[in-house]
């Protein structure tokens, strides 16, 4: 069954909803303390559906991101493979943040693993940065990568080892897919999308 990235963005904007309803206590609940991972291990999961509720654009460029590019890795490697890959890189990331943060919360590790198997299978497809700077997803994460750095040194609040451990989560599960998947290995040649690659995908939820 696809459209399990579509899925994930509908539960993810309805705890949101939730969060900004019952207030803070339902969040502390939920999201994911350091120190108290080993009795409460379910929110390396349960977090990766929580977003700053002081903050609406921490949901939407995490949805923004989710919309663009889930489909499209969903289509390619299927969706058993997308949820393993998601709630993997999710879970990962926010094992490797609590070493690092007292607390955390987002999808941002998730997300950054979607984009790590997107640059290995697709590297050359172009996106519009902003919807205006248009760069290949190669690029796009290299530029996420440089602006995770500056954060990380910028002392912002912004969770980048878990974005760090989310991209490598995914270009190894990416790389890992070309070396032992044979449908894989055939570079994905295009540059962007054209109007058939669209009534497909809309058709059959394929590429």
């Amino acid at each position: 069954m696809r459209g399990a990235a579509i899925k994930i963005l509908i539960v993810t904007i309805i705890v949101y909803v939730l969060q900004t309803l019952l207030g803070n206590g339902f969040t502390s609940n939920f999201m994911l303390v350091s120190a108290d991972l080993l009795e409460r291990p379910w929110t390396l999961i349960t977090s990766m559906f929580l977003h700053s509720p002081n903050n609406i654009f921490h949901l939407i460029f995490n949805m923004f991101m989710l919309f663009f590019f889930g489909p499209i890795v969903e289509s390619r490697i299927g969706t058993k493979r997308f949820l393993i890959l998601y709630f993997g890189a999710g879970i990962l990331s926010g094992l490797f943040a609590s070493f690092f943060y007292s607390a955390a919360l987002g999808a941002s590790g998730a997300l950054m693993g979607v984009l790590g198997v997107a640059v290995i299978l697709m590297p050359d497809l172009r996106v519009l940065l902003w919807g205006i700077v248009p760069m290949t997803l190669r690029n796009l994460a290299i530029l996420f990568v440089v602006l995770d750095i500056f954060n990380t040194f910028a002392s912002t609040n912004i969770a980048t080892m878990a974005h760090f451990a989310g991209l490598a989560t995914g270009l190894i599960y990416g790389y890992r897919l070309k070396k032992t998947q044979k449908k894989f290995r055939k570079r994905f040649n295009k540059t962007e999308l054209d109007e058939e690659d669209i009534q497909e995908y809309l058709r059959s939820g394929r590429i």
